[in-house]
């Protein structure tokens, strides 16, 4: 195990690689009762050209697949929202997509190993069918019109267009309307078998220890 510390800011970090090959880093916090948790996965809107384990020609998918996946993943088989059975235990849970990473968090001062189990069930148990991901692009595709018509945000990616020709830190991590419309079951299965490896995430914990 890896320990970072820093006096200046009196503050350290634990690092181990589990056997898995997920990468855990404990931040002790003891004079707070606050419980912070983040899991996130290197796959963010920059990543829609890959190569999969043993494939000679690589995967090309539509751009916004990353922020697509993180607003699936919350929705399971047996019919429930895990962000509503986070909520019912007095956690707060969110989730974002950014160009390089796509992070599932949450915070809390109890019921915090209750929260642990339904947090790692959902993010290791994808559940997509043609007819919730269709329903889903109505959703995205409003968040996607509700952006534009921000103008801080539309100042922010006409920057990143004028400042970037080719890298494709320039996307808007949602994606468009034509390319979320174009998104299936077996493109967010593709892409969550191959980035949600533990190998590829990193998990992140601050609380007493």
């Amino acid at each position: 195990m890896q320990v970072i510390e820093n006096d200046l800011i009196k503050e350290k970090v634990c690092i181990d690689k589990l056997k898995c090959g997920l990468t855990v880093m404990c931040i002790p916090k003891n004079e707070t009762s606050k419980k912070y948790i983040i899991f996130g996965t290197n796959f963010g809107s920059v990543d829609n050209t890959f190569l999969v384990s043993g494939e000679k020609n690589p995967t090309i998918v539509p751009d916004g697949v990353a922020h697509f996946l993180e607003h699936k993943m919350f929705e399971q088989e047996n019919g429930k929202n895990s962000l509503d059975v986070l909520s019912a235990l007095g956690v707060n849970a969110n989730a974002y997509t950014t160009n390089n990473h796509t992070a599932y968090l949450y915070e809390c001062t109890s019921n915090f190993y209750e929260a642990l189990d339904e947090f790692m069930n959902y993010i290791q148990s994808p559940y997509f069918t043609d007819e919730n991901v269709e329903k889903e692009k109505g959703i995205i595709c409003q968040e996607i019109g509700m952006y534009l018509d921000d103008p801080e945000w539309k100042l922010y990616l006409n920057a990143l267009d004028t400042l970037y020709v080719k890298n494709k830190v320039k996307l808007d991590p949602a994606g468009s309307t034509e390319s979320v419309n174009s998104i299936n079951k077996e493109i967010l299965y593709d892409c969550y078998n191959n980035f949600y490896k533990l190998s590829n995430m990193c998990l992140v914990v601050v609380r007493r220890f």
